[in-house]
């Protein structure tokens, strides 16, 4: 995660899962990590999510194991590379894409649901950015000759590649992301993929208290907050999103739909703002709000594909907040209830 605007009993996990998450009816998955020591293994995990008809899921990095036991599940899952594989992936040689594509992907796609391939997390800006569009083209290449082209090819991002989100309708990205994000923008609508955004109103409520309510971070307010012309906002996911939108409409990117790959609060490590009441009340007005067909101002009357962050605290994520992020703690007993049947 970026810190700018931008993460039991079998019987609670059960019945944390007894909605059936339809697609239809506004997809809210969960990023399933694995940066834990203590973790349940895959094959208990999604055995969980499968039996309780839960259908979309992320995975930061192929684990096989996970692909094994998501097999026949119904589950779509977002597939994403490793961070440190991007250059090899775009490199003008694409046998590693390939490569990558022929272990990772064919042997199981006539049996798993592929919701996207993610070129790489959070890395516009960084020294790795030049890599994401070539390593996505080289990805679909891939994809295509093996008769997949119906996968669609993105990347994920922070809202770190903003540099000016206030009003929202003033949303561009930054000299460093404006070249790269032009160039992902536009493979992105030719393709007609979606843009994978970690969106996380516990960042900029954390950096500017005194000029951001905690109930507009937490979808608590009633009233207007940021009045953006004729649009009005009552919380600070919808307007992080819609600079997004904002931006992408900049450089052409006006047809791009924004998944929301990541959203979360943190429920202890940070005094009174990161504790368990704060995260069960931020997680569950989230899946409410983009459950329904309200959209964001910019992007009304239709749902917003989310992914809660995340499904498990995970001790070897730096300490602090970092590792508090979960639903469930590692021994599967949950950190605070959440209620999926909005």
């Amino acid at each position: 995660m970026a810190r700018l605007f931008c993460c039991i009993t079998v019987l609670h996990l059960l019945l944390l899962f007894k909605l059936n998450i339809s697609a239809e009816a506004g997809v809210v998955g969960v990023n399933y990590g694995m940066l834990g020591n203590n973790l349940p293994p895959p094959n208990r995990v999604i055995a969980l999510l499968k039996s309780r008809n839960v259908t979309s899921l992320r995975l930061f990095e192929p684990n096989h194991d996970a692909l094994q036991a998501l097999q026949n599940s119904g589950i779509k899952v977002i597939l994403g590379t490793l961070n440190q594989d991007l250059q090899m992936l775009g490199a003008p040689d694409p046998s590693f894409a390939r490569s990558w594509v022929s272990t990772n992907v064919i042997p199981y796609s006539k049996t798993v649901h592929f919701r996207c391939i993610s070129a790489g997390n959070e890395v516009i800006p960084s020294d790795l950015a030049a890599y994401v569009f070539p390593a996505m083209k080289n990805l679909k290449a891939a994809l295509n000759a093996a008769e997949l082209a119906y996968i669609p090819v993105t990347t994920c991002v922070s809202t770190a590649i903003l540099g000016a989100s206030y009003p929202p309708s003033r949303g561009e990205f930054s000299k460093d992301s404006s070249l790269v994000m032009r160039s992902v923008a536009a493979f992105l609508a030719a393709n007609g993929s979606p843009l994978l955004v970690n969106v996380y109103p516990y960042f900029p409520y954390v950096d500017n208290q005194e000029e951001i309510p905690l109930s507009y971070a937490l979808f608590n307010s009633t009233n207007v907050v940021v009045k953006d012309g004729q649009l009005e906002y009552r919380n600070l996911f919808d307007a992080i999103t819609d600079a997004v939108y904002s931006a992408l409409e900049k450089v052409g990117g006006a047809s791009i739909q924004i998944v929301v790959s990541e959203s979360g609060w943190p429920s202890k490590e940070n005094g009174d703002i990161a504790t368990v009441a704060n995260a069960q009340m931020y997680v569950n007005n989230l899946i409410a709000h983009v459950s329904g067909e309200t959209g964001t101002p910019k992007r009304p009357g239709k749902s917003i594909e989310s992914y809660i962050f995340a499904l498990f605290n995970e001790n070897l994520k730096p300490p602090g907040t970092e590792q508090n992020f979960g639903l469930y703690n590692s021994d599967m007993t949950e950190v605070y209830p959440v209620d999926f049947t909005h």
